[in-house]
């Protein structure tokens, strides 16, 4: 059934199309009427692209005869030719087949049809190479809270009519240097998988300095495709290979002892073909960050357990990270938003689904266990334990919250770093000190704790202050609850990314911890994007 609105839409158009018809009725006119009833029919069905035609009054904008116009055919063209280099879906995006139109194109009516279909591939192409493949990728995860930066249809067609058509184009081309390197190791890994791959795969559950043999040989080998070691003959696992070993797990995130554990060896041996659709995944994710993220940001990739302060897109600040837990309603979820203050000495509010499925079921066996938490009141006040009946509540229907107050061995340590959101996520210190040795850092309840919470705060407070470290143990060292505002907020984008690169330019991948690249690159690959066949 057609809403209301989309009728009277349509009716406005079909009037315009009538009026057309009447108002031109010599022979001559009659040619150029087909086309414009042709255009007009066949824009009738988008809002965005009927109102660029109305406005021009129905005249092309690309199949007309003058340089304008063969220019504007040749950009598209040359952009649609580029999709691939983008990873983009070429069943959807194909040179070719607009070339195969433009040549069947012969008569008014058949011309009409094209020149909508042209405005309906430029904005198809510009909305997939600007804002990504995958129109809401919550839809996809559910965990991906992202606001998609989706330019408005008609933005896309006014600048392009105004304007330069290539420079359009490359206007739409995200502008972070990370996606452009994403699309230099894209092309890499396509030439190596041209080549055969990186060879066989290491035999071997672990290999150790000093072995040699065929699995060594299979080390050796692997490395020198990997670009990680020069060509050499040695059949023993030397020095040379211990180290090559160690620069590859540092860009794997593994403990870089120079040995070929278990660990070591599982990264070793993926495939090149595994590898670019993370890096292909990596692409889409960049389009959905494509807006400008603050000359000083925070990043947190979840993937790395890491957090970084960046500087024009320099890292000033790093520490390591502890992040939620591979259990679905633990996951840290990906979004951006803006850090506003931190506060010291905080108190620890219990979640209402963490005191309900851990702590309420623990004080109705014993009113005073968990005894470290406080009970309190709507009103913020302190209730003492006696004077309530825990077995008479449920989760659903307790009257009261627990917190617990600042001290050392409060779950959120001594300052947590707060960015307001629906999520109840924030960057925080812990007790737990022992968790960042871990290699896989899932362990919260789905906040982000900080290895170095005091000297990210100090980074964070240098820009207005000029003893960050003193103002910051001053407030510490009182013990009182404290909120410092940052004067200028900084922005926070928490993402999730299995292929990166580090400030060297040299590519770094990462366990797809979570699972969900391996969802996105279906969906990708459902929309249309392929990988190419392997050869050898």
């Amino acid at each position: 059934m057609v809403s209301r609105g989309k009728a009277v839409f349509r009716g406005v158009m079909i009037g315009a199309v009538l009026a057309l018809s009447t108002a031109l009725t010599s022979p001559a006119a009659a040619q150029v009427t087909i086309f414009k009833q042709a255009v007009a029919e066949s824009a009738a069905q988008d809002r965005d692209i009927a109102a660029l035609y109305r406005d021009t009054k129905f005249e092309p904008v690309w199949t007309g005869p003058d340089e304008t116009h063969r220019a504007r055919r040749a950009a598209l063209l040359g952009a649609l030719d580029s999709a691939a280099a983008h990873g983009l879906p070429l069943r959807v995006h194909n040179a070719d087949s607009v070339r195969a139109m433009m040549a069947n194109a012969r008569t008014e009516q058949q011309l009409g049809e094209l020149e909508v279909e042209l405005t309906r591939t430029l904005l198809r192409f510009a909305r997939h190479l600007q804002t990504g493949v995958i129109e809401d990728p919550q839809k996809v995860i559910s965990h991906i809270k992202r606001e998609v930066p989706v330019r408005d249809a008609s933005d896309h067609l006014r600048a392009f009519t105004t304007g330069d058509p290539v420079q359009f184009f490359r206007s739409l081309v995200p502008t972070s240097p990370e996606y452009t390197r994403l699309v230099r190791a894209k092309m890499e890994l396509e030439q190596t998988l041209a080549n055969g791959g990186w060879g066989p795969t290491v035999p071997a559950n672990s290999l150790s300095p000093g072995q040699s043999g065929n699995a060594v040989v299979a080390l050796r080998n692997r490395l020198i495709a990997k670009g990680y070691l020069t060509r050499s003959a040695s059949v023993t696992y030397d020095g040379a290979m211990q180290k090559a070993v160690q620069e590859f797990q540092i860009h794997h995130g593994l403990e870089p002892d120079g040995v070929a554990g278990s660990s070591t060896v599982r990264a070793l041996n993926v495939s090149a073909q595994d590898r670019l659709k993370s890096v292909l995944v990596a692409m889409e994710r960049e389009r959905w960050l494509n807006r400008p993220r603050g000359e000083r940001h925070i990043l947190v990739n979840l993937t790395e357990f890491s957090a970084r302060i960046m500087d024009n897109d320099k890292e000033t600040f790093y520490t390591r990270a502890v992040i939620g837990k591979n259990v679905s309603d633990r996951e840290t979820p990906e979004f951006s938003d803006v850090m506003e203050y931190m506060e010291i000495n905080p108190y620890w509010n219990v979640p209402r689904s963490i005191m309900a499925n851990e702590y309420l079921p623990q004080m109705r066996a014993n009113p005073y266990a968990a005894g470290h938490l406080q009970l309190v009141d709507a009103r913020g006040r302190v209730v003492p334990r006696s004077a309530v009946n825990f077995g008479a509540y449920s989760g659903r229907n307790f009257p009261f919250n627990l917190r617990q107050p600042p001290s050392n061995s409060n779950a959120l340590g001594l300052v947590k770093f707060m960015f307001p959101n629906p999520y109840n996520i924030y960057l925080h210190d812990t007790p737990a000190k022992s968790l960042f040795a871990h290699e896989v850092r899932a362990y919260s309840h789905g906040c982000v704790r900080l290895q170095k919470p005091f000297e990210f705060a100090y980074a964070l407070l240098a820009k207005q202050s000029d003893t960050p470290k003193a103002d910051f143990h001053r407030v510490l060292d009182t013990g009182a609850n404290t909120r410092v505002n940052l004067e200028t907020p900084v922005p926070v984008h928490i993402i999730y990314r299995t292929a990166f690169t580090d400030a060297k330019g040299r590519m770094n991948y990462r366990n797809d911890m979570y699972g969900r690249d391996a969802r996105i690159f279906d969906a990708l690959n459902n929309a249309g994007v392929a990988l190419p066949a392997v050869r050898g």
